[in-house]
């Protein structure tokens, strides 16, 4: 029993059966101007539902009324786009009626029906109920009184099921509307998968900018090259939290450009990044860098960035040669240095993958691992 009467509790049902009278109310009005052809509301309906504006209001007032508790109804508040949307608004429109119409009809014979079995039972004739023709009172019709009620509480709820169900076959998002949906949520993916890169580039080349100095200065014992050391961790520090605080910001702010992020054109705080920490590194710049799409320079910037901080992180104080060029509508990026005495694999690492995954993403090449004797990281971006 009480399982039954739960539904009944919620504030669901009767948002529900509110969404269920409104159309019938419309039609009341009209009976009042025109008795004689009470289907005319119903036909002045498929107009209506060819207005795209109307599919927009009917999800709303679905989503407001039939789900107003839950975040993914399944029901769109966009506007008609197509004629199937508009077809499917007209048939929404018509069901909605006569699923009204039937609510209507058992919200007020049903009560009515309980009050003249009532009265039957107290020894009272029903005056004119088509439903309950009565020529006998009875005390017995006393145990039927609660019938229509507990048909009735039924009938509310099934129908607010039934009609919560036909708003989301007819008011649901169309094909394109999935579609665009879908799209959205694999560039949120993109977004995040693109954000744990950022972080992993540049926390991970300060942390070991840091280790390598802090170690270098230890060794050393010299109180000279001890504050240049720690000049440089200070100054990688500060541009790693920069980095975090727009990474951070860009998380805050969803539309937020990526204007912000470093480009090619300041190569040269990671080439002194790397000096600092006493790794000698010869470059070479050629071509207008400048004029490098951004997404290739941002990019290009993060490749450079985790191919130097693999030489700092394996190479044991190995000297690194790195180019950039541009020529021929591609950007060539090369990063070499001499394997270590104990000379890895190919790589595998987060970092290299993730070098791989950048240059696939922009329609490039990369190749990570030995070649001639030396480490090299070679990725090539095409421009356009």
């Amino acid at each position: 029993m009480v399982r039954f009467l739960r539904p009944l509790l919620r504030g669901t049902t009767y948002t529900r059966l509110l969404h269920l009278w409104v159309p019938v109310l419309l039609v009341s009005v009209w009976l009042f101007v025109d008795m004689a052809r009470p289907w005319l509301p119903a036909l002045l309906l498929v107009p209506v539902g060819l207005v795209p504006a109307v599919r927009r209001g009917e999800g709303l007032q679905a989503r407001f009324m039939l789900t107003p508790d839950e975040t993914d109804s399944g029901i769109s508040t966009a506007p008609s786009a197509t004629w199937g949307d508009r077809l499917r608004t007209v048939l929404w429109l018509e069901i909605r009626m006569v699923l009204g119409a039937v609510t209507v009809a058992l919200s007020v014979w049903m009560p009515v029906l309980a009050v003249d079995l009532a009265a039957a039972s107290l020894g009272r004739t029903p005056y004119d109920n088509p439903l309950l023709p009565i020529d006998e009172p009875h005390w017995g019709y006393a145990a039927l009184v609660p019938l229509p009620l507990l048909a009735l509480a039924a009938a509310v709820v099934g129908l607010g099921e039934l009609v919560t169900a036909v708003a989301r076959w007819l008011l649901g998002p169309s094909a394109a509307e999935r579609l665009a949906a879908l799209e959205e949520r694999t560039e949120r993916l993109l977004e995040r998968t693109r954000i744990a890169r950022e972080l992993h580039d540049s926390i991970g080349h300060a942390l070991t900018v840091a280790v390598v100095q802090a170690g270098a200065a230890r060794a050393a014992g010299d109180p000279a090259f001890t504050d240049r050391a720690l000049g440089a961790i200070e100054e990688t520090g500060r541009a790693a939290l920069e980095d975090l605080d727009r990474v951070l910001g860009i998380l805050r702010e969803a539309e937020r450009p990526v204007s912000g992020r470093p480009t090619l054109v300041e190569a040269d705080r990671l080439l002194e990044s790397a000096r600092a920490s006493g790794t000698k590194v010869d470059a070479e710049f050629c071509g207008p860098l400048g004029q490098v799409p951004g997404p290739v320079s941002r990019e290009g910037y993060r490749i450079l960035q985790e191919a130097l901080t693999n030489v700092l992180r394996h190479g044991d104080g190995v000297p690194a040669r790195v180019r950039v060029a541009v020529a021929d509508g591609r950007l060539d990026l090369e990063v070499r240095n001499p394997l270590p005495a104990a000379a890895p694999g190919p790589g595998r690492g987060s970092g290299l993958r993730g070098i791989r995954e950048r240059a696939a993403l922009l329609g490039g090449r990369a190749h990570t691992g030995p070649r001639d004797g030396d480490w090299q990281v070679h990725v090539e971006l095409p421009l356009g």
